[in-house]
């Protein structure tokens, strides 16, 4: 039997670190394919993808990854809890996923399992902690970190551990798999360099963030230095063309428009928001132009930036908390974004092995002949947040992308 490995991520864009870490993973898995989850035009920390997702497929194709699928929209867009619970049960679904692998800032998984442990099983003891710090008026991440060390009561080994960003979401897909009783292996490889929002570039790695910044400066040939020179080429061809999108800042006007346009009732109704803050929220909106201010209006010790920043898109794109409720109750579809000669052997393995699988290669014939009603509606979110996603572009802001570009394969590379 093939040995397949699963991988989650954004590659917003595909760096020199995420080529380090598919090598590596194939070499732990020791894995015959490679299967690629990725976030589509906006991704899970209250942002845009700097380049659309078809991109991003290319880049991934092109480095060694089989086959990439769409985590949906709805997922993409969600808290680290969720977003990691639809990616595990999407690689789930496939029925041929052996390993899945991750990245942390630690090298010592059995520490990060421990943690999973606690949030999964949510003793009585570390949720009274958990409360009394939520008492205090922090962030939900903040609260629990403090919560945490408290009850593992073990400074020394946890304490650094818990504020790393991948650390965060290796600790959600722990949770995770085993919550969904996933009989994926998880496998985790300590990130080299540089972490998630360093800026700075150490011999040939740079985190995506510095790079997003090198791309807004328009510093070439750092960029050169830190990415494959196929995703350099695929970078270039999409700066060159205007179809690019910077941050949500480019979305501003849109943002508050439609807050302003929304009743107190419908902004309480957006995922994520509670406590009163749909007050602040419309207050800000109601006072202010840009989102730099909207956000800082809003912000609190309560509420970080990156949460405050996916209400904004839920507002964006119409998401309410009734859509992601459902969300959570049910199995994405298997969206094919792109493969390899390779990959397209591994989607006749997972055909045959899982025949009832919802695995859309075209979103017409889906939406047109699937009768589940859920994933019809989680499919037009991701075709609308598409639309949305190129008003962003500096020039072809065409509609309808996600009907009209083809599934990525080897060939587009070569032309």
């Amino acid at each position: 039997m093939s040995k397949v490995l699963g991988i989650i991520a954004e590659y917003n864009p595909f760096h020199n670190g995420h080529l380090y870490h598919i090598k590596q993973s194939i070499e732990e898995s020791k894995a015959d394919y490679v299967v690629c989850v990725i976030s589509g035009n906006f991704v899970q920390r209250g942002n845009t993808s700097i380049i659309d997702k078809w991109t991003k497929t290319k880049m991934a194709i092109a480095n060694g990854v089989d086959l990439v699928l769409e985590i949906p929209t709805i997922y993409s867009t969600s808290s680290a809890e969720n977003f990691a619970e639809g990616a595990i049960k999407l690689l789930n679904s496939l029925g041929v996923v052996d390993t899945i692998s991750f990245g942390m800032e630690t090298n010592d998984i059995a520490t990060l399992n421990n943690i999973a442990n606690v949030v999964f099983q949510e003793p009585k003891e570390y949720v009274t902690m958990l409360n009394h710090e939520l008492s205090r008026g922090i962030s939900f991440p903040k609260a629990r970190e403090n919560a945490l060390l408290m009850y593992l009561n073990d400074i020394k080994r946890y304490a650094n551990v818990l504020s790393g960003a991948n650390n965060i979401l290796a600790i959600e897909y722990l949770k995770a798999l085993k919550k969904l009783k996933s009989p994926l292996i998880p496998i985790g490889i300590k990130r080299e360099k540089v972490y998630y929002n360093d800026e700075t570039i150490v011999d040939d790695f740079a985190s995506a963030t510095a790079i997003r910044k090198f791309i807004a400066n328009k510093q070439f040939e750092e960029i050169r230095k830190v990415i494959p020179r196929s995703s350099y080429v695929l970078l270039g061809q999409e700066l060159k063309k205007g179809h690019y999108v910077l941050d949500l800042s480019k979305f501003q006007k849109e943002i508050i428009y439609i807050l302003r346009k929304m009743t107190l009732e419908e902004i309480r109704n957006l995922p994520d928001v509670s406590e009163g803050l749909e007050n602040a929220i419309k207050n800000a909106a109601d006072s202010c132009n840009n989102i730099i201010d909207l956000v800082n209006i809003i912000k609190s010790k309560r509420y970080t930036q990156t949460r405050i920043q996916r209400i904004l898109i839920y507002a964006l794109l119409g998401v309410d908390k009734k859509m992601m409720e459902t969300s959570k109750k049910i199995v994405p579809y298997a969206r094919i974004l792109g493969s390899s000669e390779k990959g397209k052997k591994l989607i006749s393995e997972i055909i045959a092995k899982n025949p009832k699988i919802n695995i859309v290669t075209s979103v017409k014939k889906f939406l047109e002949t699937s009768k589940n009603k859920n994933l019809k509606e989680m499919l037009k979110l991701d075709i609308y947040a598409t639309n949305v996603y190129t008003l962003g572009y500096e020039k072809d802001s065409w509609s309808n992308l996600d009907y009209t570009n083809k599934i990525v394969s080897i060939k587009d590379l070569k032309e």
